[in-house]
């Protein structure tokens, strides 16, 4: 009788060896040859072999496999690759080792070698593991070096144009064929992109915002303040923030240069902004906007604005501060231009940063911490216990909160335990998207519990008790590392 399996198929652009069609001939051979039954298929087409996230084939294979859930008794596949291009090759071992220890083996049929855990194919299938991991940092860097080159000759490489400007797919031979559509991409190989300006009220507001700043000598949240109200959306479709101001007064592309390498994100890590000394800059790529003399002109004042300060001026700043309000709080620090999210960055929190000029042990703070104190240290331990996936960042309303990876905002919430009950101060403005709601002791001190919601319904202040049915709707933990998975839920 033959034996139940699964196949599993994973298809990227590297070579017409890896299609389906191929991986699948060759794999029902070997099961043919081998006593096998196909019952099940999984596949991920088009996917990198990097990260497992991104392949919901695999990934469900193992919560099958994992769950005792699975029908078939052995899973096929085509080659070590293609059960992935982990970069680090014990990634790769473990999840052949959790089917293998629910009794569901791996078997890699257009392979030379079989998978019998004999030391001779654990020795040849590491090897190819550690080939396969390799191959991928080879491509990447020969698609680097590909992507800089035609950025050199002034082509665009990926991302949005911005305001102003419209992508102009180019043929082999230099000829214009159409301008690309917002999330249109080029299908042909040989085509480029260049940027070609766009509409004329664009093109206009884009002056109009280095005139503001640069003649008129507006602030940054001016500028943002009068864009919002003509109602002009922003590049993003959105509102306008001053960070869209500066990101627009600062890049090159405005005065006709072609700007690539301005973030990394290789092997499929974290994108992350690189040194401007990094950037490949080329000048006359496309038509300008703006003049040499107005970018010249704004680039100075910026440079005024971002002078970085260090450490020891910044808490002298903070003991001065203190001595004239009396108190130190969020909102104090805000406005007096000491950005919070810069103490997390250099002391690794508010609360710390007090420490060190001494705040934590006067007045009213030793007794009882703020709960902008309490917000802050939530959110640096939060970061720290995964520092990959969640970023602590500036709330629209002034307050730190939680950013995922894919964009979505989490905000947070601490309640006080105030006559045997606890406290929670909701806005619907605040609270509309995840929001967690850290459950202070009756000390003040620390968080006893947690609760995170998809959104907060309720409005103003209103107290829950322990067994409050509200409460209870939503996803409750007691441990902060639960936090990372529940929010993929409530998300």
């Amino acid at each position: 009788m033959a034996i139940p399996a699964a196949l599993y198929l994973r298809m990227s652009t590297e070579h017409q060896k890896y299609s389906f069609e191929n991986q699948t001939y060759a794999v029902r051979q070997y099961a043919t040859v081998h006593d096998f039954e196909v019952i099940h298929i999984y596949s991920d087409p088009a996917k990198s072999g990097l990260l497992l996230k991104n392949r919901t084939g695999l990934r469900q294979l193992l919560v099958d496999v994992a769950g005792g859930k699975a029908p078939f008794r052995a899973i096929l596949v085509y080659d070590v690759s293609r059960w992935g291009r982990f970069q680090d090759t014990d990634e790769s071992a473990h999840y052949e080792f959790l089917c293998k220890s629910a009794g569901i083996p791996v078997h890699y049929c257009a392979e030379q070698f079989t998978n019998d855990g004999s030391i001779l194919s654990s020795i040849i299938k590491n090897l190819k593991r550690v080939m396969a991991g390799e191959y991928s940092r080879e491509l990447s860097v020969k698609v680097f070096a590909g992507q800089k080159r035609l950025a050199e000759l002034g082509f665009k490489q990926g991302g949005p144009p911005g305001l102003g400007y419209r992508r102009m797919l180019v043929s082999a031979d230099g000829n214009p064929k159409h301008v690309l559509a917002w999330g249109e991409r080029k299908y042909i190989a040989t085509d480029r992109v260049r940027l070609v300006v766009g509409p004329p009220k664009e093109v206009e507001c884009v002056r109009g915002i280095f005139r503001m700043y640069v003649v008129e000598k507006l602030s940054l949240k001016a500028i943002a303040r009068e864009l919002n109200r003509r109602k002009f959306p922003s590049v993003k479709g959105g509102r306008w923030t001053h960070n869209l101001i500066v990101d627009m007064l600062s890049h090159p592309k405005y005065i006709g240069c072609n700007v690539f390498n301005q973030s990394t994100g290789r092997l499929g890590a974290s994108r992350s902004p690189t040194p401007r000394s990094q950037w490949i800059i080329v000048p006359g790529a496309h038509e300008a906007i703006i003049d040499q003399d107005i970018f010249d002109r704004a680039q100075a004042r910026l440079a005024g604005l971002f002078v970085r300060r260090s450490n020891d001026d910044i808490l002298e700043n903070l003991k001065a501060l203190l001595a004239e309000k009396g108190k130190l709080d969020l909102s104090i620090i805000a406005r007096s231009g000491i950005a919070p999210s810069g103490l997390r960055s250099r002391f690794g929190g508010v609360r710390r940063a007090y420490k060190l000029i001494g705040y934590g042990r006067l007045g009213n703070i030793g007794a009882c911490p703020s709960l902008e104190v309490l917000r802050e240290d939530l959110l640096s331990r939060i970061h720290a216990l995964f520092p990959d996936h969640v970023y602590v960042t500036e709330g629209k309303w002034g307050l730190g909160c939680l950013r995922l990876r894919d964009g979505t905002m989490c905000t947070v919430q601490i309640a006080r335990w105030v006559r045997r009950m606890w406290r929670i101060c909701a806005s619907e403005q605040r609270l509309s998207c995840p929001t967690l709601i850290a459950m202070l002791n009756p000390n003040g001190h620390d968080f006893s519990e947690y609760y995170l919601f998809s959104r907060v319904d309720r409005q103003g202040t209103f107290f829950v008790g322990r067994n409050n049915a509200w409460l209870q709707s939503g996803r409750h933990f007691t441990n902060l590392c639960e936090f990372g998975e529940l929010i993929q839920q409530v998300r």
